[in-house]
């Protein structure tokens, strides 16, 4: 599933060709994704202006002058590929279509925006612009990890009441928006904190801490395209490449890379997913 660095990476690689254009065609080839589409939703957004290209934790939010925002969620598979782009950004004519290919968006330049999801995980909906935060997908999700709201204070006051591991409160949308697997197992190495610890034993002083470290190794995961493990690709088609600055995830049985650090990567399940970590220098 695509985490808050991979949706922002495709966000800004569609924004130079979405953001104040119009969309002259939209064409819908099935029914739904993961859920119905909205109703007419090809009608409602062909001819449309996109005023803004931005991201709720790891949702696209495609704001229309029709007064409409249209909600995106990539999935477990699903890509958007720019093609025809005569800014020339994107070097690429446009493909044949393929059988994946659900949604089609031929904007008034010339560009097209495909999305692709052979496993049809994602999802759409258009909402109206003043109700987006109130969207059912949208209106439980806590803030931004590059935000104001998301202060040491508050990380450590939500933290201290909870008693389940930290590994899975960090993975809490309701807790902090966009973290997922990769980055939670790659913040808590660099911050020395085992999976396993109960989030209400952290003194507040490393709860806090954990701030600056998830806004580094989002920052740092952004810089790099995402990481590409199975199903990511950039709006070009490139790779991400932060797999390969991976301190511990899917790096079970290799040495630490803690300086000074003998320990070895291990991988335990907690609740259904791999939590990869070195039980030497994470406490």
């Amino acid at each position: 599933m695509p985490e808050l660095p991979e949706v922002e990476t495709v966000r800004r690689g569609l924004a130079p060709v979405m953001e104040g254009a119009r969309i002259t065609c939209a064409t819908v080839n099935r029914p739904d994704l993961r859920w119905p589409f909205p109703p007419d939703m090809a009608a409602r957004l062909t001819g449309k202006r996109i005023i803004r290209l931005g991201r709720r934790s790891k949702y696209l939010l495609a704001d229309l002058d029709s007064g409409e925002t249209l909600i995106v969620h990539l999935g477990m598979s699903g890509r958007m590929l720019v093609s025809g782009d005569p800014l020339g950004v994107f070097h690429r004519d446009h493909p044949t279509p393929e059988k994946h290919d659900h949604v089609v968006f031929d904007m008034e330049s010339g560009a097209r925006i495909t999305f692709n999801d052979p496993r049809r995980f994602g999802a759409m909906d258009l909402v109206a612009s003043d109700a987006t935060e109130r969207h059912w997908l949208i209106e439980k999700i806590g803030p931004e990890p590059f935000g104001n709201a998301f202060s040491e204070s508050y990380l450590a006051d939500a933290l201290k009441p909870r008693k389940s591991p930290i590994k899975t409160v960090l993975l809490d949308q309701r807790i902090v928006a966009g973290l997922g697997n990769i980055y939670v197992c790659e913040t808590l190495h660099r911050a020395g904190i085992s999976p396993l610890r109960k989030a209400s034993d952290l003194s507040r002083a490393r709860a806090a801490a954990l701030v600056p470290v998830i806004r580094d190794v989002l920052s740092e995961a952004i810089e790099a395209g995402g990481s590409s493990l199975r199903d990511h690709r950039q709006t070009d088609g490139e790779l991400g490449y932060f797999q390969h600055a991976f301190r511990v995830y899917d790096r079970e049985g290799t040495p630490c890379v803690t300086a000074d650090c003998s320990g070895t990567v291990r991988r335990i399940v907690q609740s259904g997913r791999s939590s990869f970590y070195c039980a030497q220098c994470q406490r």
